[in-house]
């Protein structure tokens, strides 16, 4: 009774966290639609927008730490924060680009190859395998959810350099936040606190400079009202849940899992897009969401499948001492010395 007990609690808990990212993300989507476009409020400096996310989640994560009754045990090296600031700011920093210089088309497509992407990184990295139920349910998702959201597809050479930079970053982006947390045994919210100020220190200072290169306009000689300030802050808030559901979900499943069901954010755009919106919903896109609903389902089920067996195949790899004959008992005892064991406990190597 404990142990489904704990398992029911477990599944509400994972449910909640996908729910929170689901809803933070697409909230975030439609706040800076409001900010950014030319009906809106007209702030067009992504990149700064971004910093100042990193700003505001910082500054949680800092009142969170000062409320914690004991100091944090976990230490993460400094060079690993700057490393994984690099990585992710150069993420959001070419993913921009590869939109400015791609069709949109392009841009659909180089972020649905970031699924296989980071299977091969993960295979790569962490020797991961995959079983083909798994890689099949992928395939449908990438599928439905590529014919739901790409039209035309223009191809340059400027974009096509952005977008693997933009690909690779942000598949590794996501790669090492489970991995850290696995690493040095740290939560999701005191990982973020870690990485939040270097990332928002440094997208402030060249941010300006950035969207400046990007659109030709400077941030100094906008003019501010209080609607703009209102949704400013509003997706500066919702990025906080974005961000810290984001470490959630990752530190508990995987960067493949959370880009595969991350998808269902590209179905509900697509759906609050017509109804808020008015934009065109089409029989193509209706069916293209359909087959990625169904691909995450399947991929869902997959997934619980492949961990079923691993669980059950476990214990099958157990020694006992009666599976051993007497004299092989007696040979590991005698064989046996603390010196000859060449693992270094206490450490534990990316998953």
């Amino acid at each position: 009774m404990a142990a489904s007990s704990d398992k029911k609690t477990s599944s509400v808990s994972n449910a909640g966290a996908w729910a929170m990212n689901v809803i933070s993300s697409v909230g975030i989507i439609m706040a800076n639609k409001q900010v950014m476009s030319a009906q809106g409020y007209d702030f067009r400096f992504a990149t700064t927008l971004t910093g100042l996310h990193f700003l505001v989640t910082a500054l949680v994560g800092y009142v969170s730490s000062l409320s914690r009754r004991s100091p944090s045990k976990s230490i993460v090296p400094l060079w690993d924060l700057f490393w994984f600031s690099l990585v992710a700011n150069s993420s959001i920093v070419c993913m921009n680009l590869s939109l400015m210089l791609n069709s949109v088309g392009f841009y659909q497509i180089s972020k649905l190859s970031m699924i296989p992407v980071v299977c091969v990184l993960e295979w790569l990295l962490h020797n991961k395998s995959y079983t083909k139920e798994v890689k099949a349910a992928v395939i449908v998702v990438v599928i439905g959810v590529g014919v739901c959201t790409v039209t035309d597809v223009h191809i340059n050479l400027k974009g096509f350099i952005c977008s693997i930079f933009a690909v690779l970053s942000t598949s590794l982006q996501q790669i090492y936040i489970g991995s850290f947390q696995t690493k040095y045994s740290i939560g999701s919210l005191e990982l973020l606190s870690k990485t939040a100020p270097i990332q928002a220190m440094s997208l402030l200072l060249f941010g300006p400079c950035c969207d400046y290169l990007l659109n030709g306009r400077n941030i100094l000689l906008y003019r501010f009202s209080f609607g703009s300030v209102f949704f400013i802050g509003l997706s500066c808030t919702l990025a906080v849940f974005c961000n810290l559901s984001q470490y959630i979900c990752i530190g508990r499943f995987s960067a493949v899992s959370f880009q595969v069901l991350g998808h269902m954010k590209t179905v509900c755009v697509l759906l609050l897009g017509w109804i808020l919106f008015d934009s065109t919903l089409t029989l193509k896109n209706i069916g293209g969401m359909v087959m990625a609903v169904v691909g995450m389902i399947l991929y869902s089920s997959a997934m619980e499948a492949a961990k079923q067996t691993t669980s059950k195949a476990a214990p099958s790899i157990l020694l006992k001492s009666s599976d051993f004959a007497d004299e092989d008992v007696s040979l590991l005892k005698t064989s046996y010395s603390p010196q000859s064991i060449d693992i270094e406990f206490g450490k534990e190597s990316l998953r």
